[in-house]
C-alpha cells in the first residue's frame, strides 16, 4: 500500500499532541475487531461485495474529507486512507478478475445514503461526523476480515499488539509487529485461498486505521467542548 509520508506524520502529531492533554486518564483498550475468526463466513462472492462497498465508501467519505476537514490531522488521515484503501481495493479486484465473482459498479443505496449525508455536513460537524464514520466503517470492517483468518495467529496477532502498546496508539504493524504474522484461514479453493491471504494482508492496517480514527475522534470531540 502506498504511504503519503508527511501527510501521515501530521497525523501523529495532531494524535500525540491530543492525547498529551489527557495524561492521568485510563487509556481505552488496543483496538481490536469485533467479529472473531471463524465466525459467520459468508461465500467468496458476498465477502467480496461487502468488502468492495466498504472501500469503495472510506475513499469516497476521505476525498471529501480531503477536501472539507478544517483539521490538518484528519486531512492527513483521509489522504492516507484513499491511498492505502484504493491500494487494497485495487489488490482484491484483480485477485477475483476472472472469476464468478461480482465487483459493485457504484455504492449501494444504504451506503450512498451516508456519503450524502456527509456530504451537508461543514466545519467542525464535518470533521466529527467523517472520523465518527472512520471509526464505525474501520470496525465493521476488520471484524469482517477476521472471519477469514486463522484463529490462534489472531489471538497471537492481538496479544502482541497489546502487549507492544505504550499509549493508546497501536504500534505501527509493518514495522513492530512484522515477526507476528496473522495466517489465514486455510480452503483447498485456490481462489477462496487468495481472498483469505489478502484479508490477512490487510487485517492489521485496518486495526492501525481504526486506531488512529478513534483518537482523531477524542481529539474532535474535546476540542468541540473547549
Amino acid at each position: 500500500m502506498r504511504r503519503s509520508g508527511l501527510l501521515w506524520m501530521a497525523v501523529a502529531a495532531i494524535v500525540i499532541g491530543g492525547c498529551s492533554k489527557t495524561e492521568g486518564t485510563k487509556p481505552e483498550p488496543t483496538s481490536v475487531g469485533t467479529g472473531g475468526a471463524g465466525a459467520d463466513v459468508k461465500s467468496d462472492a458476498e465477502f467480496v461485495h461487502d468488502i468492495a462497498l466498504k472501500n469503495m465508501t472510506t475513499v469516497e467519505l476521505s476525498r471529501m474529507a480531503r477536501d472539507k476537514a478544517t483539521s490538518p490531522g484528519i486531512k492527513a488521515f483521509a489522504e492516507r486512507m484513499i491511498d492505502e484503501h484504493g491500494a487494497a481495493g485495487d489488490k482484491l479486484k484483480s485477485i477475483v478478475s476472472g472469476h464468478s465473482v461480482e465487483w459493485p459498479a457504484q455504492l449501494d443505496d444504504k451506503h450512498r445514503k451516508t456519503a450524502d449525508e456527509l456530504a451537508r455536513k461543514q466545519g467542525p460537524d464535518f470533521d466529527s461526523d467523517y472520523v465518527k464514520s472512520m471509526v464505525e466503517g474501520q470496525q465493521d470492517l476488520a471484524a469482517k476480515l477476521e472471519s477469514r483468518l486463522d484463529v490462534q495467529s489472531l489471538a497471537d496477532w492481538k496479544t502482541a499488539a497489546a502487549g507492544r502498546a505504550e499509549s493508546k496508539t497501536m504500534p505501527e504493524p509493518t514495522v513492530e509487529l512484522r515477526d507476528v504474522a496473522v495466517r489465514p484461514n486455510k480452503s483447498d479453493s485456490e481462489i477462496t485461498m487468495k481472498i483469505n491471504q489478502w484479508a490477512a494482508d490487510t487485517y492489521p492496517v485496518a486495526q492501525k486505521h481504526l486506531d488512529t480514527a478513534r483518537a482523531l475522534a477524542n481529539a474532535t470531540k474535546k476540542r468541540s467542548t473547549n
